[in-house]
Formats: structure tokens, sequence, C-alpha cells
């Protein structure tokens, strides 16, 4: 027998306690950054997506856009703002978010992985009142002795609640739910939230196994730049206060603690330029990323 035909075997073997392990329970992926435009890893994604749902796992999508967002923006003669790292979403530029994040992202994402074999469904947080929002108050400190400015940045939400019934509804009859993160405010009307925090907070309310954030990075790095495979909570707050953690990954840590504060198992900070990043992560002992865990003897 060949040696590759045992590496392949041992492979199997090695995934069989994982597979059984996860039967049956929920997996929140938070799906954007290289992974949603390279094509091969499009198509990565969605096979890793569809062999998660035939070996029993019910996998969740949450997907981002803010590059699709902006194209389309500067397409259309909109400059795309941002304030402290959030986009300035006036009226005009909600209704541009909603059509590329619902009507082209959300659809293209949902045939990919229909045509790989499984059966997807696209809804956004207005769906059944999925995700309930509020407006995000964005502060600007100016100074030790002056109070903060308080900016108004339109229709940027963060999440108030989560209702999962529908998705439940669609579990139960074996479909796929891929959601964009636009969430609809008491006034009816849609609000923007990032990505990040919509998959940790769906994560909590579907009280799943892992939720699993796919990145342009190795994962959760050290003031040295070195790659941690495993952080707890207590370690999470370290790399926030003492701002370690930048950029995007502090919605993403952020989003990690909230959803194992309600409850989920582990969090995944992973790096999705990596070919097959999800089976990697969650069916091989070495993993490729970081992984997020209580501290231990902690009951949240």
């Amino acid at each position: 027998m060949s040696d590759l035909k045992l590496d392949t075997a041992r492979v199997l073997v090695e995934a069989l306690p994982y597979i059984r392990l996860f039967y049956g329970k929920v997996v929140v992926v938070k799906y954007g950054g290289h992974a949603m435009v390279d094509p091969a890893l499009k198509e990565a994604f969605a096979q890793d997506i569809v062999l998660m749902k035939y070996v029993g796992i019910r996998p969740v999508i949450v997907h981002g856009g803010g590059p699709q967002i902006s194209e389309v923006m500067k397409k259309m003669g909109l400059k795309p703002v941002f304030v402290e790292g959030q986009r300035v979403t006036d009226p005009e530029t909600m209704s541009v978010v909603e059509m590329v994040l619902v009507g082209t992202v959300n659809k293209s994402i949902v045939s990919l992985i229909n045509r790989h074999g499984a059966r997807a469904v696209g809804l956004s947080g207005r769906d059944g009142d999925l995700i309930e929002a509020e407006k995000m108050q964005v502060y600007r400190y100016t100074g030790e002795d002056r109070p903060p400015e308080i900016i108004d940045i339109g229709r940027v939400g963060k999440v108030k609640k989560v209702n999962p019934e529908v998705l439940n509804t669609l579990m139960e009859k074996d479909f796929i739910p891929v959601i964009a993160p636009v969430g609809v405010g008491p006034d009816s009307e849609a609000y923007n939230i990032n990505a990040d925090l919509v998959a940790g907070a769906v994560a909590g309310a579907l009280s799943a196994e892992k939720v699993v954030y796919l990145t342009d990075v190795k994962g959760v790095l050290d003031e040295e730049g070195r790659l941690l495979s495993t952080i707890t909570l207590s370690q999470v707050e370290y790399l926030l206060s003492r701002e370690v953690a930048k950029g995007g990954m502090i919605p993403k840590l952020k989003s990690a603690k909230k959803a194992l504060s309600a409850g989920v198992k582990k969090a995944h900070v992973i790096d999705g330029r990596v070919p097959h990043a999800l089976l990697l992560e969650l069916f091989t002992d070495q993993g490729v990323g970081t992984e997020i865990v209580k501290d231990e003897g902690e009951t949240i």
C-alpha cells in the first residue's frame, strides 16, 4: 500500500473523534476576509461547509462584505467615510449596504454552497426579526480634562437581541442559514452591524458548540507577533486592555468573549487564507489558528 493511501487513512482516523464529538452540534462561522475574494478559497470554503453538514454538524454562516460595499459606493460616486473604524452610514449608504450584503454577497454564498451539494438559505437580520438592533454611540476622546465627543455615524447598530426561531426552523428542515449582518431597529429601519459581533451574538443565542472567525492573519498574536494557539478569557482581557489586539482583531475578541459568556464552548480565530482552514481547525489535533476557551474552573 502506498504512503499516500496510509496518510489519507491517518487523516480520516484523526478526524473521527472530532466528527463524533461535534455530531449534531451547531457551529457558527464568520466568513470574511480574503476567503471571500479569492476564487480557490471560496470553493474550498463551500466544500468545507458542505462536508461539515454531511458529517452531522449544523453550520450557520454570518458573512461580512465591507470591501464590496466600498467598491459599489465608489462606482456610484459615493465616498466611503470611516470614523473610529466604523463606516458612517447615512440613509443613502445604508441602501447600498443592504443592496450589496443582502442582494449580492449573501446570494452568491448561498448559490456557491448549493452548487456543492447542500441546501443553503440566505436571510438578513430583518427576516423574522432575527437581529434586533440599537444605535451604536461612537465617542471620540479629545483630552483627559474634556468629556468625550459623541459622534453621530448614522445607521450603525449593535446587537440588542437575537431571535433564533427562524434559524432553528431552517436547521430542523436541513437548511444551512447564511446571514447578512443587517439588523432591524426600533423604528423598523435597517442598521449596519459589524459581522463579527453578529456572529458571536448568534452563536450565543443558539447555544452553539463553537464560533469560528475567518480572518487574514494567522490567528491571535502576542506582543512579539507570535501565534497564540490557545488563550483564555483573562488573556483576551489582557490583549484588549494593553492594546496588543488591534484593528479588526478587536471586534473578534469582543465577540468571542460575549459568545463564551453566553455559553458557547469555544471560539476560534483562524487564517482564512489557508485552503480548507475550517476542516483543519475542526478535525485535526494541531489546528491552524487560535482557540479561545474559558479560564479553568470558570463557570460563566
